[in-house]
C-alpha cells in the first residue's frame, strides 16, 4: 500500500506544493510546528533515510537545501531547522522548520493555519526559489 506521501506525489491527496524536481518533492506540513514548516521527500518511496542509496541521499539533501533557502527568505524566521525523524510516515521526509525559538523545533507546539494562510505561505516560499 502506498504511503500518504506517495499518494500526495501522485495527486491523489491535495497538498500545498512548494517545489519538485525529477527525484524529489516539497510541500507544506499540514500540522506545522511553525508557519512555513515544509517537508522534502524523495519521489521514490523509501522507508528510512539510511536505506537511500548515496546518490538519492545527496539529491534529497541538495534539494532540501534549495528549499530551505526559500523557506528562510519567504517566512519571518531567525533560521530554518532541519530534522529527519521518520516515525510518523514510512517514507523518508526531511522537516524544514522556520525557527524563532527552541519551542518551534520540539513538535509539541503546533500552528493552526487557514487554507488561505497555507496558500499565501506556499506562494511566498515558491517566489523565493532559485
Amino acid at each position: 500500500m502506498p504511503s500518504i506521501f506517495t499518494r500526495i506525489i501522485q495527486g491523489e491527496i491535495p497538498c500545498y506544493k512548494i517545489a519538485e524536481d525529477a527525484d524529489n518533492f516539497a510541500f507544506l506540513d499540514i500540522n506545522p510546528n511553525s508557519k512555513g514548516h515544509t517537508l522534502c521527500i524523495p519521489k521514490r518511496e523509501v522507508n528510512k533515510l539510511t536505506e537511500l542509496d548515496e546518490a538519492s541521499y545527496e539529491s534529497l539533501m541538495r534539494f532540501a537545501r534549495r528549499v530551505a533557502l526559500a523557506v528562510e527568505q519567504g517566512t519571518d524566521c531567525l533560521r530554518v531547522g532541519m530534522t529527519v525523524i521518520g516515525l510518523e510516515v514510512p517514507h523518508v521526509h526531511v522537516h524544514l522548520i522556520p525557527l524563532n525559538s527552541m519551542a518551534d523545533a520540539t513538535f509539541q507546539k503546533k500552528e493552526q493555519l487557514t487554507p488561505e494562510e497555507f496558500e499565501a505561505t506556499a506562494a511566498a516560499i515558491r517566489a523565493k526559489l532559485k
